[in-house]
C-alpha cells in the first residue's frame, strides 16, 4: 500500500465530513447540489456537487477509490496537478451533465474520482487491480472498461437508473486531456518542435540528456518503497532502449526526484 499523501488525505476527510453535515442540515444538501436548470443561480454548485453524495454506499464506493488510487497519483504529479486533475474532471463532469442530461441532478465525488482512476491507469497500464477483491484486471482494460460503460450507460436511459453516467465520462475526459495537455506542455513533443526552431539546441539538449541518464543510472533502488523501486527499474529499462528523449516529462521528474534522494 502506498503511503497516505496530504491532499488525498484533506479530500477524503472533506467528502466524509460533507456527508454527515448534508445529511443533518438539509438545506446545505439543497445549496450545494447540481442541479442543471439552477445553474445559473447557484453556479458554486458546479465545485460543490463533489463533496455531496446519494447515499452511504456511493460515499464509501468513491472513497476506496480515492484511497487506492489517490496516493500513488498526487505522489507521481505532485500536489498542485493532483488539485488540477480532480478539480478538472469533478468540472468536466459538470459540464458534460449541463449539456448531456439537462434536467437531472448530480452529486458524488465520482467524475474527480474517475479522472484519478484514468490518470492512473495512464501512467501504470499494467497494473493488476483486483476487482471484488477477487478478479485481477490490468488498470488500461479497467479505464477502458469504464469509458464504454459510461458512454453506453449515458446513451441507454434502460441501463442506467440513477447514476450519473454523463457524469463520469466527462471526468475522464476532462482528466485525459489535461494529462495530454500536462505532458506536452513540459514534454518531448514542446521540446521535439523547438529543436526544429532552434537546432543549436538540440546538440545542448542531447549533452543534457547523457548526463541525466548518468545520473539516473546511480539511483539506489535497494532503500526505495516496493512501488517506486519498480517504476524506476522500468524507466531506466526504457531509457536504456530508447534513450532519455523517449520520457515523459512526468517521468523525468520522477527519476530527477529519485535520485536526488
Amino acid at each position: 500500500m502506498f503511503p497516505m499523501t496530504t491532499w488525498v488525505k484533506r479530500l477524503l476527510i472533506a467528502n466524509i465530513a460533507m456527508y454527515f453535515v448534508s445529511a443533518s442540515v438539509p438545506m446545505a444538501y439543497r445549496l450545494m447540489v447540481l442541479y442543471p436548470p439552477e445553474v445559473l443561480i447557484r453556479p458554486w454548485s458546479l465545485a460543490t456537487y463533489m463533496f455531496l453524495h446519494g447515499g452511504m454506499g456511493h460515499l464509501i464506493f468513491n472513497m476506496i477509490g480515492l484511497y487506492f488510487f489517490g496516493p500513488r497519483l498526487e505522489d507521481r504529479l505532485r500536489a498542485k496537478a493532483f488539485l488540477w486533475l480532480y478539480f478538472l474532471s469533478g468540472m468536466g463532469g459538470a459540464l458534460f451533465s449541463l449539456i448531456l442530461s439537462p434536467l437531472a441532478p448530480v452529486v458524488g465525488a465520482s467524475a474527480g474520482v474517475y479522472g484519478v482512476l484514468l490518470g492512473f491507469a495512464m501512467y501504470w497500464p499494467r497494473e493488476k487491480i483486483y476487482v471484488w477483491m477477487i478478479l485481477p484486471v490490468e488498470a488500461w482494460l479497467l479505464a477502458g472498461i469504464l469509458v464504454i460503460g459510461s458512454l453506453y450507460s449515458g446513451i441507454n436511459p434502460s441501463a442506467g437508473s440513477n447514476t450519473a453516467h454523463f457524469a463520469h465520462l466527462g471526468g475522464l475526459v476532462f482528466a485525459f486531456v489535461f494529462l495530454k495537455w500536462r505532458e506536452w506542455n513540459k514534454g518531448a513533443a514542446q521540446r521535439a518542435f523547438q529543436s526544429k526552431l532552434n537546432p543549436s539546441a538540440t546538440a545542448t539538449g542531447m549533452v543534457g540528456d547523457r548526463l541525466a541518464a548518468a545520473r539516473w543510472k546511480g539511483i539506489s533502488v535497494e532503500g526505495l518503497h516496493q512501488l517506486n523501486r519498480e517504476e524506476v527499474v522500468r524507466l531506466l529499462s526504457k531509457v536504456e532502449d530508447n534513450g532519455a528523449t523517449s520520457l515523459t516529462a512526468s517521468e523525468r521528474e520522477f527519476l530527477d526526484r529519485m535520485s536526488a534522494g
